[in-house]
């Protein structure tokens, strides 16, 4: 529900209760059966049971001889024994030969081992190596034991173990275990479906020329990349200048014929004599400051069952609120375990002031030149930590996250990063 409108300053929230608001809103989207080969980057709405069991049969760990393991359990460099080769199993194999006393059989890795077989003696531990199949095998080295070098059926996991949990994210080596486990199907949370609105009659495309006053529009390429990136689609990406109306048309537009799940504005909801989305929807959606640098001005709420976003208009804090808030309610309406991005502890290599009472977000990169004592500084060239140094943010690999009761960082300081990639 939105807050009641008031013309006095909003209280400050902090990021963990305007993020909690959020996410109570949110409920994973509705599952789909795709392909595995399909899946990739899709979120698991059911976990993934294996169809068979691992390994499949008793196959062969080694290149080697399928032998009895009384027949060689005597054998040493010294004292070899010499066996009988009766047959030859290559991968793929479907023969089954029975060993007798004395006789031994030609395997490769991953052939079915036989039945009568206790153990694989490996090439290396013979005295020709691989040879002709007509040539007898000279064992110079024992199998350790029963069963060496044989993988038996399912010891790996069984039909119907679990191998993947839901709501994690198929990759290529969750896709590989599918196979691996005779799955080709499976069962996903569909993309959000995402229109993005970037506001501002300053705003001009970025080629060309500008008139006075005008600036590059950059934030619709900002949010489509970083909605891409969380597993969302682009169901429509526009700018428009601050006018009522106009927005009033793409947003119905967003929600009524591109069926958006969420809209995502940028500019236009600060304190402002011209700010088009708090104009337009003040009475629909909440309008709130939060205890963050940057980023403070926020909105958000439901109209009708798509999720709204209302974004500062700088690119920084754009950047910034779409991680603290937007990505991690992508990630919930996809069924995701875990929300947030990969966090590390480490040391300042440069220091920067912080404003107390505000959590602050500060665009850094990596030094890796020590592999043992990776070291983060401001990306802004001067080494500053402006909100409004946007352009800086193409060298960021992470954001330095600074609790609000902080009012500084010092050189060697370590400092919680949340690492972009």
């Amino acid at each position: 529900m939105p807050l009641a409108h008031s013309d006095a300053p909003p209280a400050l929230v902090t990021v963990e209760e305007h993020l909690a608001t959020l996410l109570a809103t949110v409920a994973p989207l509705a599952g789909e059966s795709v392909r595995v080969r399909d899946a990739a980057g899709r979120t698991l709405a059911a976990p993934v049971l294996a169809r068979v069991d691992v390994p499949l049969f008793d196959n062969s760990a080694m290149d080697g001889y399928a032998v009895r393991h009384p027949d060689v359990a005597a054998a040493t460099a010294e004292h070899p024994i010499e066996l009988r080769v009766i047959a030859d199993l290559p991968a793929g194999s479907t023969a089954q030969p029975e060993l007798t006393p004395g006789d031994a059989v030609r395997i490769m890795t991953g052939a079915p081992v036989p039945p009568t077989a206790t153990a694989v003696v490996p090439f290396e531990h013979t005295r020709d190596g691989l040879q002709s199949i007509e040539a007898p095998a000279v064992v110079t080295a024992a199998p350790a034991r029963e069963g060496a070098n044989i993988r038996r059926r399912g010891e790996e996991l069984r039909a119907g173990s679990e191998i993947a949990p839901a709501g994690s994210v198929v990759g290529p080596l969750q896709m590989t275990a599918c196979a691996v486990v005779g799955v080709d199907s499976i069962l996903v949370r569909r993309r959000p479906r995402v229109a993005v609105i970037s506001t501002g009659s300053e705003l001009a495309p970025s080629r060309g020329e500008f008139a006075p006053g005008q600036i590059p529009e950059s934030n619709s390429v900002l949010l489509a990349s970083l909605c891409v990136e969380a597993g969302a689609e682009i169901v429509s990406v526009d700018t428009v200048t601050d006018d009522d109306a106009a927005l009033s048309a793409l947003l119905d537009r967003a929600i009524t014929d591109a069926r958006a799940d969420v809209v995502v504005t940028s500019g236009g909801v600060s304190a402002g004599a011209h700010e088009v989305v708090k104009n337009v929807l003040r009475d629909r959606i909440a309008f709130v400051a939060v205890a963050m640098q940057p980023g403070r001005p926020q909105a958000f709420g439901r109209i009708d069952d798509a999720l709204v976003f209302g974004l500062p208009g700088n690119p920084a804090s754009v950047a910034v609120a779409f991680e603290a808030f937007v990505r991690p309610a992508l990630l919930a309406l996809q069924g995701r375990s875990d929300l947030r991005r990969p966090t590390l502890r480490m040391p300042a290599g440069a220091g920067w002031r912080s404003p107390l009472g505000r959590t602050q977000y500060v665009p850094v990169t990596l030094d890796r030149s020590v592999p043992a004592a990776w070291t983060v500084r401001p990306a802004a060239a001067d080494g500053s930590s402006g909100s409004h140094l946007a352009a800086g943010l193409a060298r960021a690999d992470a954001y330095a996250v600074v609790p609000a009761e902080v009012a500084g960082i010092a050189p060697g300081d370590l400092v919680d990063v949340m690492l972009l990639s």
